[in-house]
């Protein structure tokens, strides 16, 4: 295989839809609040799939109990996720929320020890560096840490779960059914919770059209398709590591596009976090040897 084949291309744009996300998001809540940008993105995440789902209805696994239950508990631990995310991104820039979030890639393997799993010295350097990163970037002099960056801090450990409770139920369902389950479910939450905590208008969502259906559709519909396609190709270390870049393209578009700007110790951070993703996810000799 080349260095950079059609599949690594469409990873990193997978990567780069994400990042641009987090720029969405922020843009998007200049008229609506968190739940309500939620509700919606949710919805449109699920249509957005539903062609997909027609196209693969002959390969679909079995369905039953298992969706229905695996879809309730990935769609609750999703809304939890963006709903820290989301109400964060009032609070912190986009840039920093892209790093904090992408900690899961070096979380998920910490919480597969208390699972019984493995791990390595290059996991636990990874992990050092992440969180010398995360010091730099959202610890102030006090030693207190921004509330905003505390709130995708905490979103990081939903995704951390998600991830995890996704590993274990794609060998048991179909991916795309449990994706538009799951989106459902979330939407369902984000719904309750916008009718409790917001006042959504629909003068509002039309103002907002352009960030949901970027947040909705492109990062929902077209980068998970994207996603599947290339990991038809690609091992899972490398996929993690390429996917890892969503925190460069949530600071570049957060400098491009909100104006965001950062200093000699953001800069540092987000160095540091990103040193920590890549050396946890880095595919070692023996993993070489054995795909290659």
């Amino acid at each position: 295989m080349p260095f950079m084949s059609v599949s690594h291309l469409l990873l990193i744009s997978v990567a780069a839809i994400w990042g641009f996300a987090f720029v969405a998001q922020s843009a998007g809540m200049d008229y609506l609040g968190p739940h309500s940008f939620n509700a919606a993105r949710f919805v449109l995440g699920a249509i957005s799939l539903l062609p997909l789902w027609l196209v693969f209805t002959k390969h679909r696994l079995p369905q039953g109990k298992t969706l229905l239950w695996g879809g309730l508990a990935a769609g609750t631990i999703m809304f939890g996720g963006f709903s820290f995310q989301q109400v964060g991104l009032l609070y912190t820039t986009a840039g920093n929320a892209g790093f904090i979030t992408g900690m899961y890639i070096v979380m998920v393997p910490v919480a597969g020890i208390l699972l019984g799993h493995s791990t390595n010295m290059q996991t636990w350097s990874g992990v050092i560096l992440a969180v010398l990163g995360l010091y730099a970037l959202s610890i102030g002099p006090d030693l207190s840490i921004g509330y905003g960056d505390l709130l995708q801090l905490i979103g990081a450990l939903f995704w951390t779960a998600h991830v995890l409770t996704i590993g274990w139920l794609s060998r048991k369902v179909d991916a795309i059914s449990l994706s538009i389950c799951q989106f459902m479910v979330a939407a369902v939450w984000a719904t309750i919770a916008a009718l409790i905590y917001e006042t959504p208008a629909l003068p509002d969502f039309q103002s907002a059209w352009l960030p949901l259906l970027y947040a909705g559709i492109a990062s929902s519909g077209i980068a998970c398709t994207l996603q599947v396609i290339a990991q038809r190709k690609v091992e899972p270390g490398i996929t993690a590591l390429i996917l890892s870049t969503e925190a460069i393209f949530a600071v570049i578009g957060g400098w491009l596009l909100l104006d965001e700007h950062f200093g000699s110790k953001e800069l540092l951070g987000c160095s540091l976090m990103l040193a920590g993703m890549l050396v946890s996810q880095w595919p070692s000799r023996r993993q070489q040897t054995e795909t290659a």
